[in-house]
């Protein structure tokens, strides 16, 4: 699909072919004929290089019109483009912003962004064989500093170089072909193959070519590259070969391609398009070549020399025939190593009952099923041997055509298939044997063929409500594009789940079930609570209950109040009381005693360190003592007996974490850990003896999101850690841990009024019914880069 540099300081137009019409871009509506026309615009936007599933690259730009048009009509006369395949890296390598571009071979559909970016309602899709991009832009004014210099240098072809001077061609007669030559030509094909792999690492074309001077000659092409070789679609196409070699061999002329070959090809029905099929970058064409194509149509129309194969609708086809056939590609599924399925149809009804072949959903690509009437037109279509690896890269919705195709009656079994498929008779099957004989193949035709503008007017008769998922590239997948972050943004999320499925976008997602997860590529565009301090939060696994941690000031009030409390208490028989002397807190206060109580069977093993119960002292003294002591329970006396404070206060304190328990589910007491073959008592083994349910710290988030179709609120918490990197337990006591998520949430989301871009984010978002309301919760999800703050250079 070519990109074709003009000769600099040329206009765009002086190159493009004459027989092309141009429409401006104000007048372009859905109904507007793309069939030979052009648009032409200055690049005013590039985006970015999308590289999207099964490596199909995508690309968005926009043009502008440059002559103005005040009373053509009253939309933008800027429009967006989309360029898909092959044709999108050539135009991101040989297109920049400011150049001058002509685009011909698109299709126009509806821009999904028009309420957003303000443009043209429409868009125009190039992709497909025919898709063609001519690029113009003015050279640099030389700088009168440095007059240029002159150099010799050899001829340059105009396949070589888009800016040296198109040179003069000679071409040969067929009938004047000597052994030995290097000569370019021109003929009329008459058989020819589909490429082919070679024994090498070659594909191989064989046709045949005949001209005014009545010499059949056969042709044989090597080339590493599929788009290196001739696009031929049927007998009767014109080639035009430049650098072939004319040799002897079995006593006749034939043509092998040599160094620097290039070939393009016509389409030779009199009266057709002029569109070159070439993916060459820059090729001459000039009117001596013009003519020379229209000579050979007319002349070719004057003969009985081609022998056409049929190209018949299935509606047509009858038993044991041989037949090419035009068709769209709905779906395919590989049925062995030798054998693919492809459905097809072409909007007509064979009037035989057809082969039914039954594959599991998962192994097809493309829709697993259709409607009552739509199945009723299917094909299926079983293709073998060296044309297997071809249909591996075919696309469901492209367009065929399918040459030397079998009609075979009678009794059929599909290849590889045995419990579930049953052998069928009567049932008229479709067959493309392997080997290249009689021209045998598949070749994928561009939308803008004769051949394909035909088929879709057939198709089109068919209700549009059951033609849903046929379109190669549907408004969600637009958007995703449009959505894509420009070249100065990156992703900083990746999906750690194995999901495989396919992005939405944001509306797409809403309109969904709940019970399912999706894949979305979003921004952030605000979250609550601001205050991140108050998204930690204490979760019970036990009873589900979510509550706020407790502030400094209400768990200072709850020890105060216990340590007012002095009463007498008769300790556990498991324990050993005693006495801990605390320094005042200021200069000149005095020293405070503690009761301390031990394990007797701690103390017994020399763990004096591993855990006190503490009682009577205040919040500040129990955070002064977790210094020296690993683990401290705080107590008071009640009724004459130690307990626990209440459960809205830490009943452990551990180092700088404290943990607590749900006042639901516990049934708290003060009792003496097992630490029997225990190393580390840890807060699980206290809480256990304690009777206590530990809660633990979450993270919990409303995020709300955005893409170009929607906003949507999310929440985050269970897999909060996954995301940030950062255990809530941490975050509640260590303040490195709440800066690192304070960065992490300031560069997703920058605040108003900063230089900060948003970057865009891949999410797992799990979907699911609370309330009679349908919520979303980010799941599988991680930040994959350190937060970064951006700001202007100095």
């Amino acid at each position: 699909m070519p990109v074709h540099v003009l000769l600099e300081g040329a206009g765009p137009g002086v190159q493009v072919p004459a027989h092309l019409t141009r429409v401006p871009i104000p007048l372009i509506s859905t109904s507007t004929d793309s069939s030979n026309k052009t648009v032409q615009g200055k690049v005013v936007h590039k985006g970015p290089l999308v590289s999207s599933a099964a490596n199909k690259f995508i690309q968005k730009t926009v043009i502008q019109e440059e002559e103005s048009q005040p009373n053509a009509s009253s939309l933008s006369p800027s429009i967006n483009v989309v360029l898909i395949g092959e044709l999108a890296k050539d135009f991101n390598q040989a297109v920049n912003q400011g150049d001058v571009v002509v685009a011909s071979g698109f299709t126009v559909g509806k821009s999904p962004t028009v309420h957003k970016d303000k443009l043209h309602p429409c868009n125009l899709l190039l992709s497909g064989d025919d898709a063609c991009v001519y690029v113009s832009r003015v050279p640099p004014p030389p700088d009168p500093k440095f007059p240029p210099a002159v150099k010799r240098s050899p001829t340059r072809s105009a396949e070589d170089s888009g800016t040296a001077k198109a040179p003069k061609y000679t071409y040969v007669q067929l009938g004047d072909l000597k052994a030995g030559s290097v000569v370019n030509v021109y003929g009329v094909v008459v058989f020819f193959k589909q490429p082919f792999k070679s024994r090498g690492t070659d594909f191989c074309s064989s046709l045949k070519i005949t001209d005014q001077s009545d010499q059949k000659i056969g042709c044989t092409i090597f080339c590493e590259k599929l788009d290196d070789h001739p696009k031929i679609f049927q007998i009767g196409d014109i080639v035009r070969m430049h650098r072939v070699k004319a040799r002897f061999f079995n006593d006749s002329i034939t043509l092998v391609n040599t160094f620097g070959f290039s070939v393009v090809t016509f389409d030779g029905t009199v009266g057709g398009a002029m569109e070159p099929r070439t993916s060459s970058r820059s090729f001459s064409f000039t009117q001596e070549d013009r003519r020379t194509v229209e000579e050979l149509r007319s002349w070719t129309a004057s003969q009985a020399l081609l022998t056409q194969v049929p190209t018949i609708p299935l509606s047509a086809v009858q038993p044991k025939a041989y037949f090419d056939l035009t068709c769209q590609l709905l779906a395919k599924a590989s049925i062995d190593t030798t054998c693919t399925l492809l459905r097809v149809w072409d909007g007509t009804r064979s009037p035989h009952t057809l082969l039914r072949v039954i594959v599991e959903p998962n192994a097809t690509e493309g829709p697993s099923s259709f409607s009552a009437e739509k199945e009723s037109l299917i094909a299926n279509v079983l293709v073998y041997d060296n044309h297997v690896e071809f249909a591996k890269q075919l696309k469901p919705g492209s367009f065929l055509r399918i040459y030397n195709l079998r009609a075979i009656p009678g009794s059929s079994k599909v290849p590889g298939i045995t419990s579930s498929q049953s052998e069928q008779v009567d049932h008229l099957a479709f067959h493309l044997h392997g080997g290249t004989a009689y021209g045998r193949g598949i070749r994928v035709l561009p939308e803008n063929s004769p051949d394909v503008q035909e088929l879709k007017r057939v198709i089109e008769t068919f209700p549009e409500d059951v033609e849903d998922g046929l379109s190669e590239l549907n408004d969600s997948e637009l958007l995703e594009i449009w959505s894509t972050p420009p070249e100065s943004l990156v992703c900083v999320s990746e999906r750690t789940c194995g999901h495989d499925i396919n992005p939405v976008t944001l509306s797409k997602l809403k309109q969904s079930d709940p019970g399912r997860v999706h894949h979305v590529r979003a921004q952030l565009r605000s979250y609550e609570p601001s205050s991140l301090h108050q998204a930690l939060k204490l979760y019970c696994s036990k009873c589900t209950s979510m509550l706020d941690v407790p502030d400094n000031d209400q768990v200072s009030g709850l020890f105060s109040e216990a340590s007012r409390d002095s009463g007498p208490c008769s300790p556990p028989l498991w324990a050993l009381s005693g006495q801990i002397e605390i320094p005042g807190d200021s200069q000149g206060s005095l020293n405070r005693c503690l009761n301390i109580h031990l394990s007797t069977q701690l103390m017994s093993e020399g763990k004096t360190k591993e855990l006190i119960f503490l009682k009577g002292s205040t919040l500040e003294e129990t955070c002064r003592l977790t210094a020296g002591y690993q683990n401290i329970v705080p107590v008071r006396s009640s009724g004459g007996h130690l307990t626990l404070l209440d459960l809205s206060a830490p009943f452990l304190f551990r180092g700088r974490k404290r943990y607590y328990g749900c006042k639901r589910c516990s049934v708290a007491a003060v009792r003496e850990p097992c630490a029997e073959g225990v190393e580390v008592i840890d807060d699980k083994i206290i809480a256990e003896a304690l009777g206590v349910q530990l809660l633990q710290f979450v993270l919990l988030l409303k995020l709300e999101l955005q893409d170009a179709t929607d906003t949507l609120d999310v929440f985050l918490w269970k897999d909060a850690e996954l995301f940030f990197g950062v255990a809530p337990e941490d975050v509640a006591a260590n303040q490195e841990a709440q800066d690192s998520i304070q960065q992490t949430m300031d560069t997703l989301c920058p605040a108003v009024g900063s230089t900060g871009e948003r970057p865009w984010l891949d999410l797992c978002l799990a979907a699911y019914r609370a309330e009679s309301e349908t919520c979303y919760q980010i799941c599988h999800t991680a930040i994959t880069k350190p937060p970064s703050t951006r700001s202007d250079p100095a």
